[in-house]
């Protein structure tokens, strides 16, 4: 097991990336603090995941002293504390028209500031154990779509704060920080949002190769496998660092053939 008796915060971890990291970690060994704004969607992960290795915290990751409470949480549960993934996030739709100072705000409170505020945090804890920091972000941090301008915002910061936190970290206090930005991937909210705007129920079984060079999107239990690596001491002294996860490359990419829209 690559994280056997690991203690592991995953803000978000309700849904999504965060639930599949959540139980990828369990099954390698790891204790995990699960963290999401839904009790029912939390308490069925923390009964997939056994209550002898998980405990779950209802919270808005923006409230004031939620950080606090998650670490301290840990250490009441198992008496250490040796990463914190930062997966929380407010994915939400907004352009330059349509983005406020009060929306902007809110949307960096939970992007980008809160996953400061839990590093902060968990700092002490983690220095014991040269502990580890993984940031989930989003290829979004480079520049973003025109409808996700608040959110890729918050992406950019969080990227900025990683490379930043990873040099001093590492030098400081032993810990390691890095991030992984994943592309589009096949989410139950995505799912979704995606139906909200108008698409049918299965838009994600003929994608364009423009947008799914493979022909499918990513799935959450492969955005997982790859925090694994990040978490465990296979890593080894790397920090500082930003890997993204899409099929594509950011940037010098290939002129796509099919520019089809997705039905």
């Amino acid at each position: 097991m690559r994280l056997k008796d690991k203690v592991i915060i995953v803000t978000g971890s309700t849904t999504g990336i965060g639930k599949a990291i959540a139980k990828r970690c369990a099954a390698e060994g790891a204790k995990i603090v699960l963290h999401g704004l839904e009790e029912d969607l939390g308490n069925e992960v923390l009964e997939e995941i056994g209550i002898q290795q998980a405990v779950f915290h209802q919270e808005d990751i923006s409230n004031e002293g939620c950080v606090q409470r998650l670490v301290q949480l840990a250490i009441d549960s198992w008496g250490k504390l040796d990463a914190v993934v930062n997966n929380a996030a407010w994915v939400v739709t907004s352009n330059i028209e349509n983005t406020d100072r009060k929306f902007l705000q809110k949307v960096l409170d939970v992007n980008t500031i809160s996953p400061f505020l839990l590093i902060q945090a968990a700092l002490p804890e983690l220095s014991k154990n040269r502990g580890t920091i993984l940031n989930i972000g989003s290829v979004n941090a480079w520049s973003g779509e025109p409808n996700l301008l608040a959110y890729s915002i918050s992406k950019g910061g969080l990227m900025t704060l990683t490379r930043n936190l990873g040099d001093v970290l590492i030098r400081e206090h032993g810990v390691r920080v890095n991030q992984i930005n994943p592309g589009w991937v096949l989410t139950e909210r995505e799912r979704e949002r995606k139906k909200e705007h108008g698409l049918s129920e299965t838009w994600f079984e003929s994608l364009p190769e423009m947008y799914a060079p493979a022909g499918r999107i990513l799935w959450p239990e492969e955005i997982a496998a790859a925090a694994v690596y990040w978490l465990s001491d296979e890593s080894g002294p790397i920090s500082g660092q930003v890997v993204d996860l899409e099929q594509y490359p950011m940037i010098g990419r290939n002129a796509p053939k099919d520019t089809s829209t997705i039905k």
